[in-house]
C-alpha cells in the first residue's frame, strides 16, 4: 500500500464568505472555489486550504476556536514585523507580538473564527 501524503487542511468556519474575505487578504489571491458552504484556496504546489462551513460539517466536529494554526515561514525577521504592522493595520487580532522563541522569530493573529495564523522566520540550526 502507498503512503498517504495530506494535500488539504480544512478549517471549520461560522461564515464561507467572512472568512474568503480574511484569507483573500492574508494570502493576496483569489479562492480556487468559492461556494456558500465551502471555499479552498491553494497554499503551495500540492496543499489547498479548505474552509467548510461549521453548520454543514458531517459527522458534526466539536473543534474549539484556536484549536488550529496556519504557520507561514517568512524570508526574513523584517518580513514578519511587516506582517505584524499589516494586521495591526488590518484590525486583526494580536495574538502575540513578534517575539523570539526556540524556533525563530514569530508573531501571531487569528482568523474570524479564531484558528491562529502565525507567520515566523526561522532560528538558525
Amino acid at each position: 500500500m502507498q503512503a498517504l501524503i495530506p494535500n488539504c487542511l480544512i478549517l471549520y468556519v461560522a461564515s464561507v464568505a467572512h472568512s474568503v474575505e480574511f484569507y483573500r487578504h492574508l494570502l493576496g489571491a483569489a479562492p480556487l472555489e468559492h461556494h456558500p458552504g465551502f471555499a479552498s484556496f491553494q497554499l503551495g504546489e500540492h496543499m489547498v486550504l479548505g474552509l467548510w462551513a461549521r453548520a454543514d460539517v458531517l459527522p458534526t466536529a466539536q473543534a474549539a476556536p484556536g484549536s488550529a494554526e496556519l504557520v507561514i515561514q517568512c524570508a526574513s525577521r523584517g518580513e514578519v514585523d511587516a506582517h505584524h504592522a499589516a494586521w495591526l493595520a488590518t484590525g486583526w487580532p494580536d495574538l502575540q507580538a513578534p517575539t523570539a522563541m526556540d524556533f525563530g522569530y514569530t508573531a501571531t493573529t487569528a482568523d474570524p473564527d479564531g484558528h491562529r495564523v502565525r507567520v515566523f522566520w526561522p532560528t538558525a540550526s
